[in-house]
């Protein structure tokens, strides 16, 4: 048996902002929503995907690491796409494993890293 991909899945308080956040901010699209009024969403960029759920509302406390890794090939060109989004990001880093990296957060909290290979 073989593993194929991993989805991470974000909790959320307010689908709306979030569908907005991944969708005109992140540059991803919507490949699937659920409920009478949207309250999760399957979101898709290139072969990244995250699942946003809002039916289980927010984590209580937001974890201080990464809630999602998206691997990418230009992560400085990402980071100056979503500085000029508004978006505050933290980096880019070299790091000692070989990655050069950026933080964001969604408006839940949730921390996503974008790393690039070195």
């Amino acid at each position: 048996m073989t593993l194929t991909s991993a989805i991470p899945v974000l909790r959320v308080g307010d689908y709306p902002a979030a569908r907005a956040f991944w969708t005109e901010i992140m540059g991803f699209a919507i490949a699937e929503e659920g409920g009478d009024r949207a309250q999760f969403g399957i979101f898709k960029r290139d072969a990244a995907v995250v699942f946003v759920d809002a039916w289980h509302g927010p984590d209580a406390a937001p974890s201080p690491g990464w809630r999602a890794y998206f691997h990418n090939d230009d992560v400085d060109a990402l980071a100056q796409a979503l500085a000029a989004s508004g978006v505050s990001v933290a980096g880019p880093v070299d790091t000692v494993y070989g990655m050069r990296e950026i933080v964001v957060e969604d408006l839940a909290g949730n921390r996503l890293c974008f790393g690039q290979d070195t």
